[in-house]
């Protein structure tokens, strides 16, 4: 697992309930958008990630829709354990 994927589930878990935009895990992160999308694209095919996008359309919302990324519990059991595992490492870990 690397440091980046790391990073987003470490993003992710802070809250495992909310959901994140793409842009609010890129704030969170500093992943570049080529970066980050791929990972999310890969948790999402592996299931442990899920999204929607926002609903209504660009006109009425003034802007383009974002996509909003949430952990599955098959997700957010498994980020934990990775974590868990690099604990003795790294130190404390805030999910545990």
């Amino acid at each position: 697992m690397s440091a980046q994927t790391l990073k987003v589930l470490g993003s992710l878990l802070s809250d495992p309930r909310d959901e994140l935009s793409g842009a609010d895990i890129a704030r969170l992160t500093k992943l570049p958008s080529g970066t980050l999308y791929p990972i999310l694209l890969r948790l999402e095919g592996a299931g442990w990630l899920s999204s929607r996008w926002e609903d209504g359309s660009p006109i009425e919302l003034g802007r383009p829709r974002r996509r909003f990324y949430r952990l599955t519990a098959l997700g957010a059991q498994r980020a934990k354990r990775e974590l868990r595992a690099l604990q003795p490492m790294i130190g404390g870990i805030a999910w545990t």
